[in-house]
């Protein structure tokens, strides 16, 4: 897979996700979310977010496929099938090969859930930027984002927001390559 950024909201434990849904509700990171994934740098490109089969179940059906984005669904289940408006793909670097075959072409794309994807995500990509909403409590959560290797360094920190009673606040990390051991 070619280069990624991440988009992730997450609690105080890195928690995501229950019972295969958002434990919180916050309208602001829906929007933040919608921005970030939706803004091209280089139109008529769309860009794509890529995501497993549970957090593509997740969205309300009446928000799926999202729009003015390629959606692509990772699973690998042979029996599911994308439906009209996604893309099926049973890894990341099938998914770089669909998208790399889009008419139009895309600009960036965002690993959007859920935990495994987020792991493959860190592991198999370039991945070069995350993209996080940090919910300021702890929720119960059964799925969770793996702990940022230390490659990633925040470099933008917005404001403690409130809604619902709940604060939350919008970070930015990107990829800084580690010096090589031994170097000083």
């Amino acid at each position: 897979m070619g280069q990624v950024d991440l988009v992730v909201a997450m609690d105080s434990d890195n928690g995501i996700g229950k019972s295969g849904g958002l434990p919180w509700q916050l309208s602001a990171d829906l929007r933040h979310f919608r921005d970030i994934t939706t803004r091209m740098d280089h139109p008529p490109k769309r860009n794509a977010v890529i995501m497993g089969r549970r957090t593509w179940l997740s969205i309300p059906s009446k928000f799926r496929p999202l729009p003015d984005r390629i959606n692509v669904i990772l699973s690998r289940d042979p029996a599911f099938q994308a439906p009209e408006g996604a893309l099926k793909a049973q890894s990341l670097t099938e998914a770089d090969h669909l998208l790399a075959r889009d008419p139009v072409g895309f600009d960036r794309a965002f690993v959007i859930g859920g935990q495994q994807i987020y792991e493959l995500a860190l592991r198999e990509t370039a991945c070069r930027r995350i993209y996080l909403t940090r919910v300021h409590r702890r929720f119960d959560c059964d799925a969770f984002f793996p702990t940022l290797p230390p490659e990633f360094q925040e470099i933008s920190a917005g404001p403690v927001l409130s809604e619902n009673g709940l604060d939350y606040s919008f970070h930015i990390f990107e990829y800084v390559p580690l010096p090589a051991s031994g170097a000083k």
